[in-house]
């Protein structure tokens, strides 16, 4: 219930600040052509994030077909969608996978934790790589420059992944940079699906700013807040926009058509079910 009333708070106050005019007229003139290989794009980093995890369960021992893998995920994707925080899903195969192989949960949870930091770690990196072309008004002065501190920290990302990752997830460092590999192929794959988005609605130029922003909604709409992260990625590019140069309606259109492919995918989990038998004897 709580969610549902910041999901309606958070949708109030996106549409109290933008101009809903503006909006209907940027969403009858969308080159939906554009749309096609965005969708395509966010299904590829999809299916890298998927691997990943696969990745970490064949650690614990798992020995699960990536297409059942595939198939678990978009459950997950589906649970995520309508369950709090965004992690319902990560709950269920946690679950599943317990109940199927009796493998502890305390290593099940870990490899989900896993999955969600390295996803977080690659948008972090790129995030600071992308601040430093774009012409940032920035709210405060500094005595250093910041490109220096913005340098500095994005040298730091990896390696202190590096190091949480052997204090907390020891089991998981032999496949340290195979994961990491992924998170930024699925990462990448998901601002190339941006860029068609901006494409889609007729941006021609300042790309980087959009995406820039986008990857900061990227982190916000992981906050248990609202259903999905509607709302809250929404108010990101809003109160964004000033500070990276973008057109408020155009951002407000990109969130709102990210949510919706993201939505239609997820979708495709609720028809889904899977079964262990046979992963479960060549585990054991």
């Amino acid at each position: 219930m709580l969610k549902l009333v910041l999901t309606g708070l958070a949708i109030y106050l996106v549409f109290r600040k933008v101009d809903t005019s503006q909006l209907w007229e940027i969403a009858q003139s969308i080159h939906w052509a554009w749309l096609v290989p965005a969708v395509l794009l966010f299904v590829i980093s999809k299916v890298f994030t998927s691997v990943r995890l696969n990745l970490y369960y064949q650690v614990l021992g798992l020995t699960i077909s990536e297409m059942k893998n595939w198939k678990l995920y978009l459950i997950g994707m589906f649970y995520n969608l309508f369950l709090p925080g965004g992690i319902g899903g990560d709950g269920y195969k946690v679950y599943l996978l317990n109940k199927s192989f009796k493998t502890p949960v305390k290593s099940l949870i870990q490899a989900s934790l896993l999955d969600r930091l390295g996803g977080l770690v690659a948008i972090v990196f790129l995030l600071l790589l992308l601040v430093l072309p774009v012409d940032l008004t920035l709210p405060f002065e500094s005595e250093i420059p910041w490109e220096i501190l913005v340098g500095v920290l994005a040298c730091l990302v990896l390696p202190g992944f590096w190091l949480v990752q052997k204090l907390f997830f020891k089991e998981f460092l032999p496949v340290y940079w195979k994961g990491n590999g992924l998170s930024f192929l699925g990462q990448l794959s998901q601002l190339i699906c941006a860029w068609f988005i901006l494409k889609a609605l007729g941006v021609d130029g300042n790309f980087l700013a959009y995406q820039l922003v986008f990857l900061l909604s990227s982190i916000v709409s992981v906050l248990p807040l609202t259903i999905g992260g509607v709302g809250a990625r929404e108010l990101v590019f809003i109160y964004a926009h000033g500070y990276a140069g973008i057109d408020e309606a155009i951002a407000v259109a990109f969130s709102l058509i990210f949510f919706i492919i993201t939505a239609a995918v997820s979708l495709i989990g609720a028809g889904l079910k899977v079964e262990f038998q046979e992963d479960l004897k060549e585990t054991n």
